[in-house]
């Protein structure tokens, strides 16, 4: 199959949503030409992994104690698999570690593959820890479901527990899911050595402990119901206490859930809830948008705290689970988004939020509004599936937790003056680099590849 060939899937490249701007305002979208960026552009650096039918990657990253960027290129396609990588910043030396579904056992099934990673390496022992999703998806009345086998093939064995070794360089298949879907979110507790994740679409809880190997599926996560597994948004940020293992999620109606090391079991945080006004209104049953979900987290041990942004709205927020209570801090959203007073073009919001090797900064890879004669480059109005509605800017916003300085650092472009597309990763090297994963035109071929951006951290401040 060929690179981006998605099956019941259509996709639109940045070249076609070129030629539906051309017909909307009747003139061709000049590149950087026409773009509010409030006169601030970073030039990113592309590289090639070598993997030419890599597709859109979600988390799926980390920065590892050995200083190289570990990532996932998925793959949607029925044969291939996805296939995870390293990048040593120092000698610029890439590498392929591994296919993952050679590396959960899976590589003469003849089943539909382990396409895709959605969450971001944890690392404990120097093994990095993470999990496989599904890459095949069908669309269902315009909703996203699980790929159905052709002929010949069998159905997704489900995704995986993974780990690892950084000094073996071997993968190790831990444990499957037993309900057989996908694994769509999942983190770590590096004290307590214990793996949670959600399942999707069916929405359940899993946790796996590291020492004993043994796997728990805790049920349905709160809110769920057997008649909607499918068109109910799951949480994408599941966040680990590491004071004392708890580990929270929310669902998409706004409730905070945690699961209570100590009891085994999931309990509904009463007092606090991600029910707020600036974060919109939303309607549960109503796919297309993540709802009251927060889209990405990070646990911050210095004041013991949770981190996180609502997608949608791109508001920062600070939940003291202690209280219990949340902050609302900040729109992280770019200068272009604020003054335009709207909602980005990605449907369920950004994934690239992550804290700096200076524990003081956090960065976000997040939307901009692009302008042609003064008027706002419009896509669709609505949709039900996680996509870009439009195509927009990429922007670099930097939060310093210190003095709550916001900073947007500008628009960022490739070398060739194209854009970013489908950006839903980041990780940040041990220098302040940032590095994420979006789409690449070369030689009139689409691929997803890793790319960088200089350190904004001296900015930040």
């Amino acid at each position: 199959m060929k690179a981006f060939e998605r099956p019941l899937v259509r996709k639109i490249t940045t070249s076609v949503v070129l030629l539906l701007c051309t017909a909307v305002y009747g003139q061709e979208l000049a590149i950087p030409n026409g773009d509010d960026y409030n006169g601030k552009k970073l030039t990113a650096t592309v590289y090639n992994s070598g993997f030419a039918e890599a597709h859109d990657s979600y988390n799926s990253m980390g920065t590892g104690s050995d200083g190289k960027i570990y990532y996932v290129l998925s793959s949607e396609s029925y044969d291939v698999g996805g296939k995870m990588y390293w990048f040593d910043p120092t000698t610029k030396e890439i590498k392929c570690v591994g296919d993952l579904t050679e590396a959960c056992g899976e590589k003469d099934l003849k089943a539909i593959p382990q396409g895709k990673s959605h969450v971001n390496f944890c690392e404990v022992d120097r093994k990095l820890y993470f999990a496989t999703h599904i890459g095949v998806y069908a669309i269902v009345d315009g909703r996203e479901t699980m790929g159905l086998p052709p002929v010949g093939y069998a159905p997704y064995p489900g995704g995986h527990f993974l780990a690892y070794d950084m000094q073996s360089e071997k993968i190790e298949d831990l444990a499957l899911n037993p309900n057989h879907d996908g694994i769509i979110a999942a983190t770590t507790d590096p004290v307590r050595k214990r793996m949670y994740a959600i399942t999707w679409p069916s929405g359940h809880f899993l946790r796996y402990d590291i020492a004993t190997k043994d796997l728990r599926d805790l049920g349905l996560i709160i809110g769920q119901s057997p008649e909607i597994p499918i068109f109910r948004a799951l949480c994408r940020a599941p966040v680990v206490n590491t004071e004392d293992g708890s580990c929270y999620y929310t669902t998409v109606d706004g409730s905070i859930v945690r699961y209570v090391y100590e009891r085994d079991e999931l309990e509904i945080v009463h007092g606090e809830n991600m029910l707020k006004d600036y974060f919109g209104r939303y309607d549960p049953k109503v796919p297309g948008h993540m709802g009251y979900n927060w889209r990405q987290t990070f646990w911050y041990a210095p004041e013991k705290v949770i981190y996180g942004v609502h997608g949608n709205s791109g508001y920062l927020f600070r939940f003291d689970p202690a209280a219990p209570r949340i902050e609302v801090l900040e729109r992280l959203t770019s200068q272009s988004s604020k003054r335009s007073g709207m909602f980005d073009q990605f449907s369920f919001g950004y994934l690239g939020f992550a804290l700096a090797p200076d524990n003081k900064t956090i960065c976000y890879l997040t939307g901009g509004p692009i302008y042609v004669n003064g008027k706002r480059l419009q896509g669709k109005t609505t949709t039900r599936k996680g996509e870009a509605k439009g195509l927009e800017n990429l922007h670099l916003i930097t939060y310093y937790l210190p003095t709550g300085k916001y900073t947007d650092h500008g628009a960022i472009f490739y070398p060739n003056g194209e854009r970013p597309l489908y950006v839903n990763s980041i990780t940040i090297g041990k220098d302040g680099t940032v590095y994420s994963l979006g789409r690449v035109m070369e030689n009139g071929k689409m691929r997803a590849d890793l790319f960088s951006v200089p350190s904004p951290l001296k900015n930040a401040r």
